[in-house]
Parts: structure tokens; sequence; C-alpha cells
């Protein structure tokens, strides 16, 4: 009879007091860094020890056992004992339950402890911790057991509220970590399934493809009409919002596009009758207007109302406060969160204080209007007091005074002209035919004054030629008559200066930075420069030459218009903007312009797109995307472009060459951000996030 098979004998348990147990130096566990051990003695405090420690017996030199117990797998635990009995929270002869070992080595045991191991599943965690929610325990409750953060939690419950479809393969290995993370940015189960069901090539699962085809469609928390209604005024009405808790979201992303417009329109509406209520004759409202909209109309300039003295004192406290905090926490480089938002409170409350109101003529906002839409910074934008020209009040012409027989009469710029005998031209011969006495002396007539002033003008060519400066404060004078007062006949030079529209407007473009700092300019001028044109001569004869210089400058860049369209535009005057790019060294991407599927990419062949990810990415790139369909190859042609620099022929520098740089990454993947964004919360990197749920 075959013998039967020999069972296993398990080693055998037992309470050992602390005081005689020891770490052995069989340990394979050598590096501590990452190793929590404190955390681990809160978390045995709390629910005390789990895992018993596996212990060998400390025999002497006959080979007895002397009482004493080494520890070798385990260490961390007896170390969080340790520091459990040395905060007198266990007592030294507290038994500890153990498993006893005597047979191998102790390196063995140890080694064989970690490597036996198998890591939790991170959904496990997940799913765990919904569990422990569902229980009644708060985010809070959950954070303070496990020795992590609320933001963690309230991440890992997100992940646990994904689709259970593609939760159940993301635990068949049928998609990743950051798919998943990638996911959670839509609660919306069908919708998540939907898209996951869209994404047939391998390409379009990256992250941020799935983030962007699940935020299609939806306004970004940082669009100035989001930040012109409030996030909290949106979601009160009923408003979804989507949130990214693993990446710069900037705020999320609002699902209801229409509900949004209506409260931006609403509120808006309402902003309105309280301007319109100051008495103006005329108002626009929009949530934006195009560049250049008020262009021929003239701006009032209303008297700024200064701040009283509590306004003052208080202005003055602020500053000091500023200046106090900041020089403080400039030294040790580190600035509290507490202080942070003091800082940003008191720069708001100093803005306002700045941004002093200002009273107009009634009888001048009798004519005049404003415009009223959101600003750039999604706040609300007034822009008062401007005249049409069909609303200027008419200028009457002085009456030229009645002749004086004894004086003469008077040139074609109101000048008197001294009293002449008639000179008459007979046959070359000149003869003076006096008018009878009776009737006194008649005017010049009108063919005599265009002659002589015609004289006057070419000296007065001549003269202007020698005399270079007044030349250029005359040419200064015509430009800023019509493009601050909107007028020309004050002046008898015949140059024409305005500042043209555009037919075609690209979206966007009155709140781009050239447009911001033209406005910023001109107003500025605007300041600077007299209301009565009769005044503005004098004016900028008491200019010094470095601010006549800046001022014709801006008046000249006002007139550039190097927009091309059919029959418009000629060939001269293209490589005339050309010249005048490479001399100022125009920079396009400098000043903020950077190819998108909205302003370029989507509007070219599939041709022009390869030709440009070529350019700025290298032929690899290139083949990458060269089987997509258009509108995929704009999508991806835009992610691999952006912070490249590169621009389409028509924006570059005269001459300017487009190149890959050599050794290019892979042009798909994008950079993961070094800086978290305000309103987001950390997240471990996902091997992090499955390394930590493994740990002990």
């Amino acid at each position: 009879m075959a013998n039967a098979t020999a069972k296993i004998v398990l080693s055998r348990s037992q309470d050992i007091p602390f005081n005689k147990l020891v770490l052995s130096q069989a340990n394979v566990r050598k590096v501590k860094a990452g190793v929590s051990i404190a955390d681990l003695a809160e978390d045995i405090a709390n629910r005390t020890l789990l895992h018993g420690l596996p212990v060998r017996p400390r025999l002497d030199a006959d080979g007895k056992e002397t009482g004493i117990y080494e520890v070798a797998p385990g260490g961390r635990r007896y170390r969080a004992l340790e520091l459990l009995v040395k905060q007198k929270r266990l007592s030294r002869t507290a038994p500890i339950p153990c498993v006893v070992r005597t047979g191998g080595l102790g390196e063995e045991d140890s080694l064989a402890e970690n490597l036996q191991r198998v890591a939790l599943h991170p959904l496990d965690q997940f799913r765990t911790f919904q569990t422990l929610r569902d229980k009644g325990l708060s985010e809070e409750d959950i954070a303070a057991r496990f020795f992590i953060t609320p933001a963690v939690v309230k991440q890992r419950l997100r992940l646990a509220s994904v689709s259970p479809k593609l939760l159940d393969l993301y635990a068949e290995d049928g998609m990743t970590l950051e798919m998943v993370m990638a996911f959670s940015v839509s609660n919306n189960h069908d919708h998540q399934e939907q898209v996951w069901a869209s994404l047939t090539q391998p390409w379009q699962r990256e992250p941020y493809h799935i983030r962007r085809a699940l935020t299609a469609g939806s306004i970004p928390a940082h669009d100035k009409r989001a930040q012109f209604v409030g996030l909290d005024a949106y979601v009160a009405a009923g408003g979804p919002v989507m949130r990214d808790l693993f990446t710069p979201d900037d705020g999320g992303w609002l699902g209801d596009v229409p509900l949004l417009e209506r409260l931006a329109a609403s509120r808006l509406a309402k902003a309105a009758e309280t301007v319109m209520e100051e008495g103006w004759k005329w108002m626009e409202v929009d949530t934006d207007f195009l560049y250049g909209h008020a262009a021929g109309q003239r701006r009032l300039r209303g008297e700024v109302i200064a701040r009283t003295e509590q306004e003052e004192a208080r202005y003055a406290a602020l500053q000091d406060e500023y200046d106090r905090l900041a020089q403080e926490h400039d030294d040790d480089g580190e600035i509290s969160e507490e202080v942070d938002q003091r800082l940003t409170a008191i720069s708001g409350e100093i803005a306002v204080l700045e941004q002093r109101p200002v009273r107009y003529d009634p009888e001048e906002i009798a004519r005049a209007g404003c415009y009223v839409s959101i600003g750039s910074d999604g706040l609300l934008r007034v822009e008062r007091g401007y005249v049409r020209p069909e609303d200027e009040p008419r200028v009457e012409e002085p009456a030229a005074p009645e002749a004086d027989p004894a004086e003469g009469g008077s040139d074609a710029e109101g000048a008197r002209i001294p009293a002449v005998a008639h000179v008459a031209h007979t046959g070359g011969s000149v003869s003076q035919d006096p008018e009878p006495e009776d009737e006194g002396l008649k005017p010049l007539p009108e063919r005599l004054v265009m002659e002589l002033t015609a004289y006057r003008t070419l000296a007065l060519r001549d003269a202007l030629a020698r005399d270079p400066d007044t030349a250029f404060i005359a040419a200064l004078h015509v430009l800023c008559l019509q493009l601050f007062c909107h007028r020309s006949s004050n002046s008898c030079l015949q140059i024409t200066a305005r500042s043209p529209g555009f037919m075609a407007e690209p979206q966007g473009l009155a709140d781009s930075i050239p447009a911001q700092s033209i406005n910023a300019r001109h107003a500025n001028w605007g300041e600077q420069l007299p209301q009565d044109p009769h005044d503005l001569w004098d004016v900028l004869v008491g200019f010094d030459a470095d601010s006549r210089a800046a001022l014709f400058a801006h008046c000249v860049g006002q007139t550039v218009h190097a927009v091309q369209s059919s029959g418009e535009y000629g060939p001269e005057s293209r490589h005339h903007a050309d010249r005048l790019a490479a001399a100022v060294h125009l920079d396009m991407a400098a000043v903020g312009w950077a190819p998108t599927a909205l302003n370029y990419l989507g509007r070219v062949t599939k041709a022009r797109i390869l030709e440009a990810v070529t350019e700025a990415k290298g032929e690899a790139a290139a083949r990458q995307i060269d089987h997509l369909r258009k509108p995929d190859m704009a999508v991806q042609a835009e992610l691999m472009l952006a912070g490249s620099n590169w621009l389409p022929a028509l924006l570059r520098m005269p001459g300017q060459v487009m190149a890959a740089p050599e050794g290019e990454t892979d042009p798909v993947k994008q950079p993961a951000a070094d800086i978290e964004p305000e309103n987001t919360v950390p997240v471990e990197d996902p091997q992090e996030v499955a390394q930590s749920i493994a740990a002990e």
C-alpha cells in the first residue's frame, strides 16, 4: 500500500511580549526611502495589528533558545510597534501575535514575504473607497483613516464613478489607468461609452484625445462669457460642469452652451439698462464687438472724479499693507495660501479705487452713446461717450466781415487784402482802371486770389521743406486731427489718414495682444490731446521731441492696410508690407498667433496640413496622421504644432524658413504639466497610484 501524502505542518502561532522581540539583520529591506513608520503606527493604533510578525527564536552558543525572538520579515511593523511603545501608547510587555519559524533562513523568509505579495489592483481600491463612502464615511474620514489627503480620495472616488463597462475593460487590461483618468472628466456613462466606441484607432485613445472628445461642444470655464456669468450662477441655473481632477482644466467645461449664452445676454441687458439711465442717446449691447467698431466716432472727454479723503486714506493703507506683506514673504521665498489670498484681495480693492468714474457734460451725453459688452477678462466693459458723425453739432462758419472800402477785401484764408487799383491785362500792356469812387473798392477777384495764394502755396512748400522740424509737426498735426478729432478741414496739408476696417475679421481679433496694445496706447494719447482741434497745434509744439516721435509712430501705424484681397491689394503694396515687417522685426508667433483647427488647419487642404506638420515636426510626424480624415487630421496637427511657433508663409518674416528641429521626440505625446493650476488637485503618476496601493 502506497504511503499517504505527507501533510503540511504550518509554523505555530504564539503571543510574545514586545520586549522579547528584536529586529533581525536578516531583513532584506535595506532601502528606507519612502517607507513611512509613523503612518503605519497610527494605522495599528486605529485598527490594531492586522498581520502577525514572523519570528525566529534566538539561540545561544549551545543552540538553546534564549527567550528572545528575532523579527526578519515585518521589520516595518516592528518599527511601528516600537514607536507606539516610545509614545507610551503601547505597553512594553504587550503580547504581539507572532508566527514562530524554525527551519530555513531568515533572509529567505524576508525576501519571500515581499516577492510573493500580490499588489492590490487600483480598481479594487477605488471601488472600496466608494463602498466606504456609501456606508457613511465622508471623504475626510476616509482620508484620515488611510493617511492620504481628501483630494486624493476625491480623485479615486471620481475614478470609481466611470462607466462600469469601461472599468471592467480596465480590470481586464483593455485600457490604461491614464485612459480611465481621462474618461472621468464626464459623469455621463452613455457619453463615455459612445466616445470609447468611436475611438477605433490606437492614436485616438491617447488621454488628451479622449478628453477633447468628451468636452467637444462645451465651453471652457476660462471663456469670458463663463467668467462674466460666474460658475455659481450657471450651476444654480441648472448648468452641468465637467471637471478634470487629474490635469489642469482651468476650472472645467460648461456643457449647456445655450443656457450660458442666455444668462450672459440677460446680465448684459440689465447692465445696459443701468448705463442707459445715465441719459445716453443710444446704446449697443453684445457679448463682443468687432475690432474698430467705433471708428470714425468722436470720443467724449469727461472729467475724472478724484478720490475722496476717505478713499485716499484707504488707498494709501492698502498700498502700505501690500508692500509690507510682499516684502516680508519675498525674503523667505514662500507665500502661504492665506497671505496669497490677502494679496489678491488687496490688489482687487486697489484696482477698484484706481478706476475712477468720469463725469460728462449733460449736453454731450444727450448726443452720444455707449457700447456694452464683455471684456477679455470676463468683466463688464462699458465704452461710454461715442458721438456719431451725424450727431455732431453743426459748426456755423463765422460770417465774413463786410469789406471796408479803405482796406480792400480778404483772401481765401480770411486775411485782409490792402486796397489796390484794379489791374487789367490788355494786349500785354498794363493799365489801371480805377473804380468809381461812389461804388467803393470791391474784393479781389477769385481768379486773382487763387493766383496769389498759388504762389504763396509754392513758397510755403519750399519753406517747409527747408524746416524738417516744422514739417514733422505739420504732418503730425493733420494725422492727429483725423485720427483723434475726426476732422481734416483744420489743416492745409493734403494728407489723408484713416484706419481701415476689416471685411473679414478672425474670431477674437478685438481681444488679441496687438488690439489691446493699440487700444491702450490710443486711449493714453487721447487723454493728452485737447478736445478743441484749434488747440492741437500749440499742444503738439509743447511736446518734447520723443513724445512727438512716439505719437507720430502711433498715428502712422494706424494707417497700415496690409489685408490681401482680390482687386484691392496689388503686388507693390504686398512688397511694401513685407519691407515694413522686416524693418520692425515682426514675429507673429510672439504676438500670440498659433495654428489651430479653427483659424487655419481646418480651413486648408490636407496637403497644407501635412506641409505644416512636416516643416515643424518632420516627415515622421506627418506620416503619423497622413491617413486620417481631414477633421481628425486638423485636430491632431493642432496638438502637434502647439508651442512650435510654426507660421504659414503669409505670416512669416520675409525669407524666414520653417525647419523641424533635430532629434524631435514623439509629437503625439504631450508633455506633462510642471505646475498645478488653480482649482485643481494634485494626483500621483498612474504607476505611483498602483504602487501606493500595493505598499504595506
